[in-house]
């Protein structure tokens, strides 16, 4: 049986929001990026490093994630390091000056969309007198704040927490324990939310969260295994974490 929490952790790709997987360089951001070097590259050789650069970008992640306590990397680092090695010094110059609105730009999903359920959840944990914290990793967290406030979601957070801020990356214990610090609420009695074993759930084990929730998402399904942890609790969308907090409150009546 599950403790009832006091205090909500949340992840966002996976449970708050989900958008289908890229591959591709959005032809806008393209744009954007071709805009700022000045037409010194052609679009082709952009959208081609702009892809390599992500699944790059997404190997160091994987690696930094096993280690005992990940951080994040500045934006102008995450494009010299995975995208603009090989241009000329003018074009990775110009884009290190604007390492972050490009950030922005590529983290952005038009296809992002509010999880079945989310809204009935958070609104009944907020009607439970639970204070909730976002706690993502990001490669621009302030892309995942707009999106948040424009689908109506923000009201809900007392705060959110993104690892392009905090310099901090899920595992890193460190990071659930200053978003449960930020909302009040001692990291034992808080739960955590996320897709990932690897991420979210080794970072709730790892810094002591009451309880570790894994929400299936289409990331989670492409993990491999990971034998050291396991959630307390497996759902499949917000309705399934409304269930989750209406059972915790009804067994600890």
């Amino acid at each position: 049986m599950m403790r009832a929490a006091r205090g909500l952790l949340l992840d966002f790709g996976g449970v708050l929001a989900d958008a289908p997987a890229g591959g591709v360089a959005a032809p806008e951001l393209v744009r954007l990026v071709g805009e700022v070097v000045g037409g010194q590259l052609p679009a082709e050789r952009i959208s081609a490093d702009l892809v390599a650069g992500a699944r790059a970008y997404s190997l160091w992640r994987d690696e930094t994630s096993a280690s005992a306590e990940p951080i994040e990397l500045p934006h102008d680092r995450v494009w010299a390091d995975f995208v603009t090695q090989g241009w000329p010094e003018p074009a990775r110059e110009a884009v290190e000056r604007e390492a972050t609105s490009l950030a922005y730009a590529w983290t952005w999903r038009t296809e992002w969309a509010v999880r079945p359920g989310i809204p009935e959840a958070l609104g009944a944990a907020v009607d439970a007198g639970l204070p909730m914290a976002v706690v993502s990793n990001a490669l621009c967290g302030a892309a995942h704040r707009d999106f948040l406030a424009a689908a109506g979601l923000s009201r809900f957070f007392e705060v959110e927490f993104y690892s392009d801020e905090t310099g901090l990356r899920k595992p890193n214990p460190r990071f659930a324990e200053l978003a449960a610090e930020a909302i009040g609420v001692p990291i034992g009695q808080c739960w955590f939310v996320g897709d990932s074993l690897h991420r979210d759930v080794a970072c709730a084990r790892r810094a002591g969260t009451g309880a570790a929730v894994l929400m299936r998402s289409p990331r989670t399904d492409r993990e491999p295994e990971h034998p050291d942890v396991s959630p307390d609790a497996w759902i499949e969308d917000g309705y399934g974490l409304l269930d989750l907090l209406h059972r915790s409150r009804r067994d600890a009546s």
